[in-house]
């Protein structure tokens, strides 16, 4: 076994024991235990289980992305303190002084792709026990927590004639299965996913990130990445076995729905979505915001008002004496 197949055995033994739990208590409850949507089902229940597991990644995320927004006038001082200057001395200066910058805030540049980072061992050993279905079972062992039975059982189910092992390059599946409809099965699945993925991405950008940030060089490189990855993902999705396209799929849209959930509820300051909830809240006669504790604007306005006003002190004129 090589070195990256060592790395991944953990993970396909944990992603096969998710998927084969919750395909036993699907069965369980009578859904036939060789029908492809048990199977299918067993994959999105995998979804669930992996990202309400990373709930708590996702929360540290949002708060990374904000110090990224919150450090953006620093940032753009310190860039232009060492605009022109190109020698060695400055460079690691500037180096240090953007590292203490995202230490202050509590952030990185690498911080949005934190979510994504993690799941990727799981992605990959579920690529790794679909994609070697067939072969196990041409082997007669079993593959990750799955036994040889199970093995066969699942390269024998299908959803609307196509079998979840198989792939658009590869075909795969059970010999004489419609190959029609593996091609137009994946390739819905393909559009699904990088569509799925643009969208939200997409909506980040255009609901939830303030002018100044959208200004930044930071955020041109995440323009970059928006038409990049789901151009990845959807060049490599010819390759990904049916199951594989599901899952990520049903990732996208987990991540859809949340990213809808945090721009709506919990936008950042300065965004549009930020001033679209100020107004929903204002029609309401709430804050702006939920964090003012119940209390409307023009109440928290005259209370900080009052508070610099005690704070205020006349400083008394030193009156120069005489000597007599």
């Amino acid at each position: 076994m090589d070195i990256f197949g060592t790395i991944l055995a953990p993970f396909k033994w944990l992603v096969s024991a998710i998927m084969l739990g919750f395909h036993d208590g699907l069965s369980f409850i009578g859904l036939p235990p060789e029908n492809g949507w048990t199977w299918t089902l067993s994959i999105i229940g995998l979804v669930l289980v992996i990202r309400a597991a990373l709930i708590p990644v996702f929360v540290k995320q949002i708060k990374a992305q904000r110090g990224m927004q919150l450090l953006q006038p620093d940032l753009k001082k310190m860039q232009a303190k060492y605009k022109g200057k190109t020698d060695q001395l400055s460079r690691q200066a500037m180096a240090q002084e953007q590292m203490a910058l995202y230490k202050k805030h509590g952030t990185n540049p690498f911080s949005a792709c934190l979510p994504m980072l993690i799941q990727m061992p799981f992605f990959f050993a579920l690529f790794q026990v679909l994609s070697g279905i067939t072969q196990a079972r041409q082997s007669g062992i079993g593959i990750g927590a799955l036994s040889h039975d199970q093995v066969v059982q699942f390269d024998e189910s299908s959803i609307f004639g196509a079998p979840l092992s198989a792939s658009l390059l590869h075909g795969g599946g059970l010999p004489g299965a419609d190959q029609t409809i593996v091609w137009v099965l994946s390739i819905v699945m393909i559009l699904a996913m990088t569509a799925s993925q643009f969208i939200t991405q997409k909506q980040i950008m255009a609901k939830n990130m303030s002018e100044e940030a959208m200004a930044s060089p930071f955020m041109r490189q995440q323009k970059m990445m928006l038409y990049i990855l789901p151009l990845v993902f959807g060049v490599g999705g010819i390759n990904f076995p049916i199951g594989v396209l599901i899952y990520w799929t049903t990732t996208n849209l987990w991540t859809m729905g949340q990213q809808f959930f945090v721009i709506r509820r919990m936008p950042t300051p300065g965004s549009p979505a930020a001033k679209a909830l100020a107004e929903r809240r204002a029609a309401k006669g709430l804050p702006s915001h939920p964090l003012l504790g119940g209390k409307k604007d023009a109440d928290v306005a005259a209370e900080v008002a009052a508070v610099e006003l005690r704070a205020q002190r006349i400083q008394p004129q030193r009156k120069n004496r005489k000597k007599k």
